[in-house]
Order: C-alpha cells, then structure tokens, then sequence
C-alpha cells in the first residue's frame, strides 16, 4: 500500500541569475516520517527544503502540502503556513539575542498571536524536555553552542507543527553534541507524529531517518528505506 503524502514536489526548476540549482527534483515525505535530504555542498538541498517550506517558489513545477498547492499561495499565505503548520532548525540557531531562551522558544507562538503569559506557560515544559532546566531566562550569548541549538529545537517544536524543516542542524556542533541535539530531534518527532525533512552532507545524520533522499545537481534521487 503506498504512504500518504503529507508534502510533495514535483518537477521542481529554479534557478539564481543563470545558475540552476534545482532541473526537475521530485520529492516526498510521509506523515511522521523523518526524511534526510543528502548531497554535496551547492547540489540544491537546501533549495529543495526552501521551496518545500514556502520560503521560495519555483520557476517551474509544483509543491503541494496536505492537498493544498503552496507554489500557487500569495507570500502571507505561505507566511501563515511556515507560522502555523511548520516548524525550522537552522545550522546556527538563529536565536533572537534580544530574547531570554524562554521568549525565543515562545516567539512562534507570539507572532501568532497567542498572549505573551500563555505563550510562555506552553514553552517552559520544553526545559524539562530537552535538559535545559534552569536555562529559561538565559540569553543565547550565556548559553553553549549545543544548549542554544536545543532551544532552537524546542522553538521548532512548540507550536505542535506537521512539518518541522532542519537545515545542517547539527553543522556548527562537535560529534557527541550533534548526537545529543538529533537524538532528542528525533524522539521528539517521533512523539508528536511529526515529519522531518532533514538536510544534511553527513552520513552519520543521515542514519537517523527513515529514508534518504540524494540530491546532485538540482535532480534527486531516492535511495532504499533505510532500517535499523
């Protein structure tokens, strides 16, 4: 029986001035499945996962997510989906300096209106979660690089998303951190019901998905499932 297909692209062209960095990619992911998205620096990964998010739209091909085409939406309609319905890890964090560790776990939720006080009371259960008890005024400059990459995790997390996009998100840690951050990216997945699009060049990540997914130059390519 074939999987549902919670997001998908098909035929997907884009390219940067006379640069192509994707000529026709296909992809998939299932509801819950943890997908990484593989291949060499500059072979159009993180394109792929930028025009998966809504961040970019294609030239050419389509996107589609849970039945709705996201390459035909107006940008605010693809702002609210990114808001509401998926969730980011970034290589570097991305924290918000300005904010305590606790404010940027919750900012999803405030740029989506919730109240500041209910923000913060459904962000804080995500210390415990994730070993950061006692973190939840810090600043990201008085946190170490593995502590700031798991408050990012728990910003992706919090608003319960169907989609949650990782970038490198374990690029700037050392080995035994990266382990860390993935095993309890993982776990949390895994509990929520979340899907994971994974971009990463490092097989040691890449063995923590389900399936693998190869991009070479802007074409990619679907190796077998991977088990355990």
């Amino acid at each position: 029986m074939t999987a549902r297909r919670l997001i998908e692209a098909r035929g997907l062209e884009l390219s940067f001035g006379q640069t192509p960095a994707l000529r026709g990619a296909d992809f998939w992911a299932a509801p819950g499945e943890i997908v990484a998205v593989t291949g060499p620096s500059g072979s159009g990964k993180t394109t792929l996962l930028h025009c998966l998010a809504g961040i970019l739209v294609p030239a050419t091909g389509e996107v589609s997510f849970d039945g709705v085409r996201v390459d035909t939406l107006n940008e605010e309609k693809r702002s609210t989906l990114r808001r509401e319905r998926f969730g980011f890890v970034f290589q570097f964090g991305q924290l918000v300096p300005e904010l305590t560790a606790e404010e940027n776990v919750a900012l999803p939720l405030l740029l989506g209106g919730v109240r500041r006080k209910a923000a913060l009371e459904r962000a804080r259960p995500w210390f415990a979660r994730l070993g950061l008890d006692g973190l939840e005024r810090r600043r990201s400059g008085e946190l170490s690089g593995g502590q700031a990459q798991r408050v990012a995790l728990a910003r992706g997390m919090v608003t319960r998303p169907q989609v949650v996009f990782a970038d490198e998100p374990t690029g700037s840690l050392d080995s035994l951190t990266g382990e860390q951050v993935l095993d309890l990216l993982v776990g949390a997945a895994r509990e929520e019901g979340t899907t994971v699009i994974l971009v990463t060049h490092e097989p040691r990540v890449a063995a923590y998905a389900d399936r693998e997914v190869i991009v070479r130059d802007g074409r990619a390519t679907e190796l077998e499932r991977i088990t355990a």
